[in-house]
């Protein structure tokens, strides 16, 4: 019956690999139709949380368990216009406190207090009951607008040195490709799921990056660096490794979202896993599929 299963897999896999390519492909045009949509109602191309766009962040001391949901409307109703979010902070299993942040602006005074004031009322605080930490809207947007860049420039120098390793302009460019169809997925998803990001959440996209050239440098040394064997079993040999990798990582992550108390490690192993699982049909897909045609026209008697 297994032997039924991978023949069946190889049949497929061998001969409709350029109808297959239609699968990557129209997932990235998906994920781009979304990221334009959230970009043309919103002004924003992903959700952005405090660290990225500005605001407060206050944090509470305290082992009472709290309704979260009904804190978060009253404060809402209190203050319609921005965007309040409250988490319950864990230690051992047992509660250690909540995290307030909102998009107040801490370069508006007046509103800032306001929002102190209605805390204390809320939670029965005293001033030296929490503490705050703000960042102002100016500092988010330069953050932000820094980390675009760091990411544009880990591209570019990733291209170099795909193309320097290679030598040859079609696989450097698969390799990109497959890590730009990676990112804009994972971008997509995110969106969906309405996932305010992070620095640390961007830390995960440049993670995401150099997983998803790894797996397809892997490919690419392996169909186009060997000789023995046919091309598809090159590809396949590859796919087992990578494939091995992808399952261990995506293992590891699914267990630290299990166990996890920290939202910050939860959202980075959210985005690599939402990552992991789009890289594995980018590579052994669109990567593959476009190294297959490309190796099938160089090879062609003319």
């Amino acid at each position: 019956m297994e032997e039924k299963k991978e023949s069946f897999f190889i049949k497929v896999y061998s001969r409709q690999y350029k109808k297959l390519l239609l699968i990557p492909f129209l997932l990235l045009f998906i994920a781009l139709v979304i990221i334009f949509y959230r970009y043309s109602t919103t002004g924003e191309f992903v959700g952005k949380g405090i660290t990225l766009k500005g605001g407060t962040t206050v944090t509470i001391p305290t082992t009472d368990e709290l309704n979260i949901q009904n804190e978060q409307e009253t404060l809402l109703s209190s203050f319609p216009g921005y965007d309040i979010n409250i988490r319950q902070l864990y230690k051992m299993g047992r509660s250690s406190g909540i995290v307030i942040e909102a998009d107040v602006d801490p370069e508006k005074p007046d509103e800032l207090q306001k929002f102190f004031e209605k805390l204390e009322a809320q939670f029965n605080l005293e001033k030296e009951d929490y503490s705050v930490e703000v960042i102002g809207s100016s500092l988010g947007k330069s953050f932000f607008r820094e980390i675009l860049t760091a990411i544009s420039i880990a591209f570019l120098f990733m291209g170099i040195v795909v193309f320097l390793y290679f030598r040859n302009f079609v696989p450097s460019i698969t390799v990109i490709l497959s890590a730009l169809s990676d990112i804009i997925g994972t971008l997509a998803v995110v969106n969906l799921l309405d996932i305010k990001l992070s620095t640390a959440g961007i830390a995960a996209f440049l993670m995401l990056i150099g997983y998803s050239v790894d797996t397809n440098i892997l490919l690419s040394s392996r169909v186009l660096k060997r000789t023995e064997g046919s091309v598809l079993e090159r590809c396949l040999g590859a796919m087992k490794t990578g494939m091995m990798m992808s399952i261990t990582t995506i293992t590891a992550i699914l267990i630290a979202i299990t166990f996890t108390q920290s939202e910050v490690i939860r959202q980075i192993m959210l985005i690599l896993l939402i990552g992991l699982f789009l890289d594995i049909i980018n590579t052994w897909i669109q990567n593959a599929g476009i190294l297959r045609i490309y190796l099938e026209r160089k090879h062609k008697p003319s």
